[in-house]
């Protein structure tokens, strides 16, 4: 056996191998982003988030956040108490009362209030797509955008690694499967600070803890406004028109995807709050690291 043939052999192996790879990532990501993307209240009914937040004020965080207002206000009291002899300037009483009673209703509802930012993103976000899919005549979602990607790079059965379309389509596969480790993250952090809930609204009663809600709302909406992005952005690129083996159509696709990628990134930039680009992340770690 010479050289040529071994290589051959060996270009053979590798391009099956990443062939292989890459329908394998096809099959399974693509419905699972949809789910972990476009999230409605049903992530919140499930046994452990329920039991988490509490079914009564008597159980799970409600109780804890209950207990922390009770410690507010007594707190309140006793600075309330001292506040002549120490000479520092405390709210009245009637509007710390006003204040505890408005936040008690808040934390107990906080359930309710969740469910409902929820449920309102989703149908912002679904009703974006809807338009998008009215003037588009077809579904949008990610399940299909492989449909695209493939018609553009998959014009015959083969796949070569080392050729120009090789590269780009190894880079849209790594790019999706980037997406699904950044949505993933995204679908726990939203979870993390929908248990928060009630603990940061507490944080309210007091003007000296008032900038750790601040800081927790930026998260939480960046995290969900994303969504309509996301939408915004596939809207467009089920708009384009792409063309079988045209250069310039394959170049779009990886501006898409990594559009999509960067999409909470440029959230987080207009209204502050959480990165979930696993890339950046990683990049802020080995940075700490040197």
């Amino acid at each position: 056996m010479d050289s040529t043939t071994i290589m051959e052999t060996i270009t053979k192996t590798i391009n099956t191998l990443f062939q292989n790879l890459f329908s394998s990532i096809d099959n399974n990501i693509y419905s699972v982003l949809d789910d972990i993307t476009f999230i409605n209240k049903d992530i919140l009914f499930d046994n452990v988030t329920q039991s988490i937040i509490g079914n009564s004020p008597h159980s799970g965080i409600l109780l804890i956040a209950n207990s922390l207002i009770m410690g507010f206000s007594i707190y309140y009291a006793i600075r309330y108490l001292f506040s002549e002899y120490l000479s520092s300037q405390v709210e009245r009483p009637y509007q710390f009362i006003f204040r505890l009673l408005i936040i008690m209703v808040l934390v107990n509802s906080s359930f309710f209030i969740c469910e409902k930012v929820l449920e309102i993103n989703f149908y912002i976000s679904g009703g974006i797509r809807w338009i998008g899919e009215s003037f588009i005549g077809g579904k949008i979602s990610f399940e299909q955008l492989i449909l695209k990607i493939n018609n553009i790079f998959y014009v015959d059965t083969s796949l070569n690694v080392f050729s120009f379309d090789g590269m780009i389509k190894s880079f849209t596969s790594f790019g999706l499967l980037n997406l699904l480790f950044s949505y993933s993250l995204r679908y726990i952090m939203i979870k993390v600070f929908i248990v928060m809930t009630p603990i940061m609204i507490i944080t309210l009663l007091n003007a000296s803890t008032t900038w750790i809600f601040k800081a927790w709302l930026k998260s939480v909406v960046s995290l969900l406004v994303v969504q309509s992005l996301i939408s915004i952005i596939l809207i467009i690129i089920f708009s384009s028109n792409y063309v079988a083996n045209n250069i310039f159509s394959k170049l779009l696709y990886i501006g898409s995807i990594y559009a999509l990628i960067k999409a909470n990134t440029y959230i987080a930039h207009i209204f502050g709050g959480f990165v979930t680009d696993v890339s950046t992340n990683i990049m802020s770690i080995k940075n700490l690291i040197k």
